[in-house]
């Protein structure tokens, strides 16, 4: 039976792309989209007002750099520190917003991070790199900011300079905090060797849980029957002679136990690499997934060839969790799934498949959840999983990852 089906707006990338993946691989954080004018103008009068505390970091730092000298001021200049990292803090994420992309902080340890006394704790923020940019940004903020933000925040009401002014000043302003706080290409490659170090962690700790899940269920279930399989061979072969009827029983009851045990490994192995991949590949694997949506499906998957196997597997995964989550969660919604291959103008391909529902929204990714899940198994292959679900709107699951196609006849058929 046909069922009814709800097209979505049709394009190059039907949805933006929403929010960026998170710091690190262990928990993925959704960042919020772009804020749009009226947002802006909110950030405008609130950063204005963020600059009365930023005046007040800058006349404790002069003074605590003045009551060095009588030991006083190391205690009041690491306080004054940890002030200038909130404030720093607090500008990076109003800034993430205007931007419509992360600015992670650029520190060598968490801002509370403990261990030593005034001495040690001072030294550790005073060799950090990122605490010398805080002040250099502290001026600039306070002087060059601080008349940008008054100057957005004033034009706003006026047309139109305030509708494209405005918001081009909010801008400006957020690039140079990014320049001056972001991370640094330094501290970016540092990141990077932590999330791989992170994904590889995790990668190993779920084969290890992999591999523990299909010796369970090997034992408990196919290894059970084929032992029992053999117990009910070796009492029909000593009844064969004397009680020929009950030997057929045995060997009627052998055999059901053989398909069944049969059918259970066939189970295992479709959740170890699903054959439908191995036969049709991974769009044929998607629209496999669909038919099993209760709801409305509308799939566009338009791949010139397949991906390496162990790629192909886990976006397959991650899919088949976003349409179980749809039908869980979603409320009857309908489900459209488009995906597409292209390449950067480095050259880099790129594999991008979205999920997206009309549902009720307010979806979230918790650190154990199966969304995290798949985004670790993902990292694996420097690919991120974000998430957009604004409460009302529905959700979006973007899956990317960076991958080469291979032919769609390079692998061998599987064996069923």
């Amino acid at each position: 039976m046909s069922q009814p089906v709800q097209r979505y707006p049709v394009g190059p990338e039907p949805y933006p792309a929403g929010p960026v993946a998170s710091d690190g691989p262990a928990q993925p954080v959704e960042v919020p989209a772009q804020a749009n004018r009226w947002a802006m103008f909110g950030y405008s009068a609130l950063q204005v007002l963020l600059s009365v505390y930023g005046w007040l970091i800058f006349a404790l730092l002069i003074v605590a750099i003045v009551l060095v000298i009588v030991w006083i001021g190391l205690p009041v200049l690491l306080v004054v520190l940890a002030m200038l990292r909130g404030y720093a803090d607090l500008h990076r994420r109003l800034d993430s917003r205007i931007l419509g992309a992360p600015i992670p902080p650029p520190y060598r340890r968490p801002v509370d991070a403990g261990g030593g006394g005034v001495f040690v704790r001072l030294r550790m923020r005073l060799t950090d790199p990122a605490t010398w940019r805080d002040m250099v940004w502290l001026l600039e903020v306070q002087s060059l900011g601080f008349a940008l933000h008054i100057a957005a925040f004033v034009a706003f009401p006026i047309l139109p300079i305030g509708y494209w002014g405005s918001p081009l000043l909010m801008r400006m302003q957020a690039s140079i905090t990014r320049v001056l706080i972001g991370p640094t290409g330094e501290k970016e490659l540092q990141q990077r060797i932590g999330q791989l170090e992170t994904s590889r962690a995790a990668s190993v700790d779920h084969s290890a849980a992999e591999l523990r899940r299909i010796e369970r269920d090997l034992h408990d279930g196919a290894q059970a029957r084929l032992v029992a399989l053999g117990m009910n061979l070796g009492l029909a072969e000593e009844l064969i002679t004397r009680d020929p009827d009950a030997a057929a029983q045995l060997i009627a009851e052998a055999r059901a136990s053989s398909s069944t045990a049969l059918s259970e490994l066939r189970s295992l192995v479709r959740g170890i690499h699903p054959p439908v991949l191995a036969d049709r590949g991974l769009t044929g694997g998607i629209e496999a997934l669909a038919l099993t949506h209760s709801g409305p499906v509308d799939v566009d998957v338009q791949l010139p060839g397949r991906p390496p196997a162990p790629v192909e597997s886990a976006v397959y995964f991650a899919v088949a969790e976003a349409v179980t989550n749809t039908a869980k969660h979603a409320a009857g919604a309908s489900l459209w799934i488009w995906g597409r291959y292209d390449a950067d103008a480095d050259g880099q391909g790129h594999l991008r498949i979205t999920v997206a529902d009309d549902g009720v929204g307010g979806a979230t990714m918790p650190p154990a959840g199966g969304l995290a899940g798949l985004a670790q198994r993902l990292e694996t292959f420097d690919g991120r999983l974000t998430l957009a679900s604004p409460s009302g709107a529905g959700t979006v699951i973007t899956i990317d990852v960076p991958c080469t196609l291979q032919s769609a006849t390079a692998r061998p058929p599987a064996v069923h």
